[in-house]
């Protein structure tokens, strides 16, 4: 199933190539520097800073880590920091909490 990127995901990996690419060069790194160390091939750092959405997620964590910037990924979809979840998660908390009868599922 191949379905077409919706504009603002194929606009948000585009600005992430090129804040790549930026990254790249502000450390003095050519494409081939930074494709060694990622374990990878030039290609890949290439498709990488053009926002090529078949782009293995493992070789954007190696270049953050790379980049001494690694941090920021862990931190993408934190939980604590999900206000849609944690909305829906308190709508279906109940209005009130009952005492368990003796017997069932005390703990």
């Amino acid at each position: 199933m191949n379905l077409p990127l919706p504009l603002p995901v194929d606009r948000a990996l585009q600005k992430l190539g090129a804040d790549l690419s930026l990254a790249r060069r502000r450390r003095n790194l050519t494409q081939a520097m930074l494709a060694e160390r990622l374990g990878t091939a030039v290609m890949t750092v290439r498709r990488m800073e053009e926002g090529h959405p078949g782009t293995a997620l493992q070789y954007l964590a190696r270049a953050l880590q790379v980049f001494g910037e690694l941090d920021k990924l862990g931190g993408l979809l934190d939980s604590a920091q999900d206000t849609v979840g944690l909305m829906l998660m308190n709508e279906r908390l109940p209005l009130r909490v009952r005492k368990p009868k003796p017997g069932k599922g005390v703990m």
